[in-house]
């Protein structure tokens, strides 16, 4: 039987990128967790909401009710707050945490234990007690301590804008400002200890401090030198990642760790390596192994739109010329996929068209002959809602004209193909 995890939260951009890398597998069932409503709820088939917040006395409890009434075998948290949280209480809520060790997840919750952990084994950024900052040392950066999301983070010009900045912020670190470039280094270590994969991207645009486009870096080998010593101070276990800046003398200086799948991660997933997937086998104690494709691939990500509706329906009805075919003889693939949809969930699938010509040996050239139900070819001058007898159809098709017609003649729902995503 397949393994049942919990994603939470799910609708992050890590969580929907769990569930794209995850979803399809035959080993693991996805069931989506959030405190607050989100994307998740519209991409995760088995949806879990109003957790209480990691933050709340009544996080625990209720997590240990959904583990027990959903048969959860694994936690996959994906914000560093809530995965240290359930790793510190992994026994008693009695399911697995997909994490590194705890004192880890600890160590990578905090910027200031993670430099002091770190700084005799890699470059660190200098870290600064105001007001005793040189002149010349200016600017400076200041961040959380504990955060994530470039959430709260800013560059500092000069002594009195320092000090307006700190006015009422708590654990605030003031450090050494890093004007190179900036790269995240993708890490996977097995249940050895062993590091597997090591992938240094250049984050070349950031939105809401994720790299929303990025690609590898040509030269791979000071970013690997750097992980194996980063490996050998903690123990990692599972997917992890880390993000370094070269500062003013070209050199690469640490800026943080997480012990989680890393935001855009998902360019290792375009070259064979599916980190959320072999976090999950580790952490089920199968031996894994990596393989990476040998071609130049670069992610670019932008918002995703998904759609919920009210609309119930037994039947298809579409049309085929500028529609299932468009211009130059190219199938219409998302067209192709939403009908596939129809076909899994067992909806009826009819073609109704007015082509001039063969149409099934057209349907033939493009090999989708078998998809339809029933292929209705009827005359030009003839009424597409003379053919449509199903109990609760929809009806598609390029032409206006046609969907005007039958909207007053039948009054069922009728679509232009670019809005088939609303159908998905």
């Amino acid at each position: 039987m397949k393994k049942n995890i919990l994603v939470f939260p799910c609708g992050s951009e890590i969580g929907l990128d769990i569930y794209s890398s995850v979803c399809n597998s035959t080993y693991f069932h996805l069931i989506g967790g959030n405190s607050i409503d989100d994307h998740g709820r519209y991409v995760y088939k088995d949806y879990i909401s109003g957790i209480p917040f990691a933050s709340s006395d009544e996080f625990l409890p209720a997590m240990a009710i959904i583990v027990k009434d959903y048969h959860i075998d694994a936690i996959y948290p994906t914000l560093d707050f809530v995965i240290t949280v359930l790793k510190e209480h992994e026994k008693e809520l009695g399911c697995k945490v997909v994490s590194s060790s705890l004192e880890t997840t600890r160590i990578c919750q905090s910027k200031e234990y993670t430099y002091k952990k770190l700084k005799d084994v890699v470059l660190v950024p200098k870290i600064y007690c105001f007001p005793e900052i040189p002149l010349e040392d200016y600017p400076i950066f200041a961040k959380p301590n504990v955060g994530y999301g470039s959430r709260g983070i800013k560059k500092l010009y000069n002594r009195e804008e320092t000090a307006l900045f700190l006015q009422g912020k708590e654990d605030i670190m003031l450090l050494e400002y890093l004007p190179g470039e900036e790269f995240t280094v993708d890490c996977f270590t097995d249940k050895g200890g062993n590091l597997l994969y090591c992938a240094a991207r250049k984050r070349n645009r950031i939105k809401n401090g994720i790299s929303v486009n990025t690609f590898f870096v040509e030269e791979q080998r000071e970013f690997r030198t750097i992980a194996e010593k980063i490996n050998e101070a903690l123990r990692f276990r599972g997917s992890w990642f880390y993000q370094v800046k070269r500062n003013k003398n070209d050199e690469l200086c640490l800026l943080e760790i997480a012990s989680r799948l890393g935001g855009s991660s998902l360019l290792s997933r375009a070259v064979g390596v599916n980190l959320a997937l072999l976090s999950l086998f580790d952490t089920f104690d199968f031996n894994v192994e990596v393989q990476r494709n040998d071609y130049r691939v670069e992610l670019d990500r932008a918002l995703d739109t998904k759609y919920k509706t009210n609309l119930e329906y037994d039947s298809v009805y579409c049309d085929y010329d500028d529609c299932l075919i468009l211009e130059k003889s190219i199938v219409n693939l998302d067209m192709l996929k939403f009908l596939y949809k129809c076909v899994n969930e067992k909806k009826k699938v009819f073609l109704l068209s007015k082509h001039n010509g063969d149409l099934l040996q057209e349907l033939k050239k493009y090999r989708i002959e078998m998809l339809f139900d029933e292929i209705i070819q009827i005359g030009e001058n003839e009424d597409k809602y003379n053919y449509i007898s199903t109990k609760a159809p929809i009806f598609i098709d390029d032409s206006y004209a046609e969907r005007k017609k039958i909207k007053q003649k039948m009054n069922i729902p009728v679509f232009s193909p670019e809005m088939v995503d609303v159908l998905m």
